[in-house]
């Protein structure tokens, strides 16, 4: 019998994972069926335990639920503890485990490009929210770089400073403070939405110290190309958007459900030719 995959979140219509989900479940040679469902905050016990109770392999989770639903799990791993936030669960004879596929999606799609920081790089974190939170998880797993983080806020940041990374290696500054220094960054990453649909025109950091040694991250995917990776191309540094992060993150949770790694390449040519003309 098919089982039931999906997403839940508010708001949901414009989710590509039903898309790159149900053509790797085909692809697979599997009849299971991968569906979005908008569910609001006061739905969601209800949402997981009917998940529960039918049965679903499995789920991805996205805002605003990935630290609401944890208490209505029966478990979370060390990736989700670490991280604070779960999105994704998977169904273990009837168990709701979570884990979060966020940080591995996040460093797979920099390994793909080439752009993964090395031992003695630095590194800038834009942000202290839930994405920042995935961002750090993944960096402090490699050794010997550093990673400064700034935001609107520096208590946020400070906090999260704290909880990845030795005081010694990382630094929390002020934006004025980080775009004064852009130069001395081997790779700095947005993780805030400043940028996206709806802040199009609008800049995480000024980048007038912008150098083309940096490579520029922006996990925003909705535009493809926001003003901070067009001023990165302007001056001739790598730029990356958060597409490919967007499809690894999902092949994480796809493995974890079915034991299978799906094919990301041509995933991302799909998406690309498909759903961003």
């Amino acid at each position: 019998m098919p089982k039931l995959y999906g997403v839940i979140g508010d708001p949901i219509d414009h989710s590509l994972s039903p898309v790159m989900h149900q053509k790797w479940l085909r692809e697979n040679g599997y009849d299971d069926h991968y569906h979005a469902f908008r569910v609001t905050k006061d739905q969601l016990e209800d949402a997981v335990r009917g998940l529960r109770a039918l049965g679903a392999g499995g789920f991805n989770v996205t805002i605003p639920h990935k630290t609401a639903i944890i208490p209505l799990l029966d478990d979370i791993d060390e990736e989700a503890e670490v991280i604070g936030a779960v999105n994704t669960v998977i169904n273990e004879n009837g168990r709701l485990v979570g884990t979060n596929t966020d940080a591995i999606g996040f460093m797979k799609s920099l390994e793909e490009k080439g752009f993964a920081p090395e031992a003695g790089d630095s590194v800038l974190v834009i942000g202290a929210g839930g994405a920042a939170r995935a961002v750090c998880a993944a960096l402090a797993k490699r050794a010997k770089i550093r990673v400064d983080l700034t935001n609107r806020t520096p208590e946020a940041a400070e906090r999260l400073s704290a909880r990845f990374f030795n005081s010694n290696e990382s630094a929390v500054w002020t934006l004025e403070e980080a775009e004064k220094r852009l130069a001395q960054y081997r790779l700095i990453i947005n993780a805030t939405p400043v940028g996206m649909s709806g802040f199009a025109d609008a800049l995480p950091v000024r980048t007038e110290r912008l150098t083309a040694h940096t490579i520029c991250v922006d996990l925003i995917y909705r535009p493809l190309k926001t003003r901070f990776l067009e001023a990165a191309e302007q001056i001739g540094a790598p730029a990356l958007n958060g597409l490919p992060m967007l499809i690894h993150q999902g092949a994480a949770a796809f493995q974890r459900w079915l034991g299978i790694w799906p094919d990301t390449f041509n995933m991302e040519k799909y998406l690309l030719e498909n759903y961003f003309q």
